[in-house]
């Protein structure tokens, strides 16, 4: 960390799930709590369906309006037939960050031991926007926050961080 002041990013969190509701959304709440405390502002949070082009259309919305700089979505990203956040997220992305997806199978197998491999999470940026896929789990989304997303959506993080990627940053 420097001594620069931080920046606050404006997030937007979309939960994928068919059996949740904003009310029940674990998942959500912890990415919204982990971004608050961060000192970012949550502008948007949605929850749908499991579906391909309902998720796309949401994300692909988001990363077109100008006040949003991260969009976190959390669920979706196994290999059962609904699981499609990732196939609806990959061909909106720019630049892919293979590093997400290695670095959070590589901590979450700490907790969930060989079953990891079976996470399809993945990141990356377009039109300025830094775009990631969470298993919906809180505990997945805890991890993701606080071992990667908190200190790369932090302008202050050395050597490198992805806010200078990011518009109005």
């Amino acid at each position: 960390m420097n001594d620069a002041p931080a920046i606050a990013l404006n997030v937007a969190i979309l939960t994928v799930s068919d059996t949740r509701t904003l009310e029940t959304d674990t998942s959500g709440m912890t990415l919204q709590q982990g971004a608050e405390v961060a000192g970012h502002v949550v502008v948007a949070r949605e929850l749908i369906p499991d579906d391909l082009f309902h998720i796309r259309a949401v994300v692909s919305g988001w990363i077109h309006q100008a006040d949003i700089d991260v969009v976190l979505v959390t669920g979706g990203t196994g290999f059962a037939a609904r699981d499609v956040t990732p196939d609806a997220i990959a061909p909106l992305l720019v630049q892919h960050i293979p590093g997400f997806g290695e670095l959070f199978r590589q901590l979450s197998h700490a907790e969930v031991g060989s079953s990891t491999v079976q996470s399809r999470a993945l990141a990356g940026i377009a039109n300025c926007t830094f775009i990631a896929g969470i298993p919906g789990s809180t505990g997945a989304c805890r991890t993701a926050w606080d071992q990667i997303l908190k200190a790369q959506l932090d302008n202050r993080h050395k050597p490198c961080n992805f806010v200078a990627q990011l518009r109005d940053a």
